[in-house]
């Protein structure tokens, strides 16, 4: 039986030198230092507000030599920000161009884990995979079935990670220090979110950044629809069988499944 595939648009941002492990350490969310040759871990590089600037997959391919995937439009701006805040560490920051293949079902030799669509998927570089090709639109349906936040989207400067649920795949909470660490901890630790990403089904259509409202409050903002399913920041008080209203359309809340 054939595989299910995918093209997956990357950008690949390459960090090597003596210093690049200890460097990437010191700038991201996750514990870097803690992977071994061929390994990987989700990671966020961040503003010291706890913003998002990109969310990445780094891969350590040798002691050394560090490849980072994140999306497409935002490889410059992670090569530019490393590059600025590198200062003495020995460690060169260069683009690399990688082709990335999303692969559903059993793992591909040297894949990497994709925990974006709620069912065992993997990313394989450089390789032709031959399968069964999944249209976009099925694609972006996973995504939104699975509550997986999107950079442009799900993720922009007024959304803190946990929000987004971020924290859980990406950040480290035993490791040194990194831009954004204080205030990620802080939340973490003595915070509680006012609201978080949530699955939505729906009954009726629904625009991107609707308002999302409870009687006569509002209490969220749409984020990406497909039919029948949306995405929504919705306040952490509404209660999980409450109707809620999207212009016209009616709208429950949804748990979206355990990632795999």
């Amino acid at each position: 039986m054939k595989p299910v595939t995918a093209k997956r648009p990357r950008a690949f941002v390459r960090v090597a030198g003596p210093d690049a492990a200890d460097y990437l350490q010191r700038m991201l969310s996750n514990d870097v230092e803690a992977l071994a040759p061929g390994e990987s871990c989700e990671a966020l590089l961040l503003t010291a507000k706890a913003r998002v600037i990109a969310p990445l997959r780094v891969l350590r391919r040798s002691v050394d030599d560090f490849l980072l995937l994140t999306e497409p439009e935002l490889g410059d701006r992670v090569r530019v920000e490393l590059v600025r805040m590198r200062f003495a560490a020995k460690a060169e920051v260069e683009p690399e161009e990688h082709a990335s293949t999303l692969v559903f079902g059993e793992r591909p030799q040297g894949a990497l884990p994709n925990a974006d669509y709620g069912r065992e998927a993997w990313e394989v570089l450089d390789a032709e995979v031959v399968g069964e090709p999944i249209e976009p639109e099925e694609l972006e349906r996973l995504r939104i079935e699975a509550g997986t936040a999107r950079f442009g989207a799900e993720i922009d400067d007024r959304v803190l990670p946990a929000e987004a649920g971020l924290t859980e795949r990406a950040v480290s909470f035993s490791k040194g220090c990194y831009p954004g660490q204080e205030p990620i901890a802080r939340q973490h630790y003595r915070g509680k979110l006012n609201r978080r990403l949530r699955v939505l089904e729906l009954e009726g259509e629904v625009d991107p950044d609707a308002e999302v409202r409870l009687g006569e409050k509002a209490v969220g903002r749409v984020t990406s629809v497909v039919p029948g399913l949306a995405l929504a920041y919705v306040r952490t008080e509404v209660p999980d069988d409450a109707v809620l209203e999207i212009g016209a359309a009616r709208a429950r809340l949804h748990l979206a499944p355990a990632r795999p």
